[in-house]
């Protein structure tokens, strides 16, 4: 019970994370909305990168931002963002299914080169730095799709798109 709790809704904000991602327009992955924002496509491969480092809060004991490319080159399929965002969900599944309590409590730390950025218990950098950091970007990502004058599904309850069932 106390695994349910510290890892809260993970499954949840996944699948509410793969439904937006469903949305996307293939023939605006390169628009952006202002010319300091990342373009759709920029937006919905930053989540596939959060989805990464959520993968790595479990593999290692702390990321090192100095040892990745400071920007990933966007993708420009959806279909390619949705296979490698259900890869890595399924990773993430196995891990999380495979975590105890003493993992969960271990810490972790985020750095870039010497400067230590967060140093948290793997759990709580799983909620904040992983999952609430993938939370805002994905509600950007539906900001962009109403921008479009798409379709945006509800995630906690239906979007003025859809209606209580």
């Amino acid at each position: 019970m106390v695994k349910q709790l510290i890892v809260g809704d993970a499954l949840h904000e996944l699948a509410a994370t793969r439904r937006i991602l469903e949305r996307l327009p293939g023939e605006h992955m390169t628009w952006r909305p202002h010319v300091k924002s990342m373009t759709l496509g920029g937006l919905a491969t930053h989540l596939i990168n959060l989805l990464n480092w959520q993968v790595a809060i479990f593999l290692y004991p702390e990321f090192d931002l100095s040892t990745v490319p400071l920007r990933r080159e966007a993708l420009e399929k959806p279909e390619d963002v949705l296979e490698e965002f259900d890869a890595n969900v399924v990773k993430l599944e196995k891990l999380i299914a495979e975590s105890d309590e003493k993992s969960l409590g271990e810490e972790w730390t985020l750095r870039n080169g010497d400067h230590i950025i967060l140093r948290q218990p793997r759990a709580i950098a799983l909620r904040t730095f992983g999952l609430s950091h993938m939370v805002h970007h994905r509600a950007q990502l539906g900001v962009y799709l109403r921008l479009l004058d798409n379709p945006v599904p509800g995630l906690y309850g239906p979007s003025a798109d859809e209606e209580w069932k």
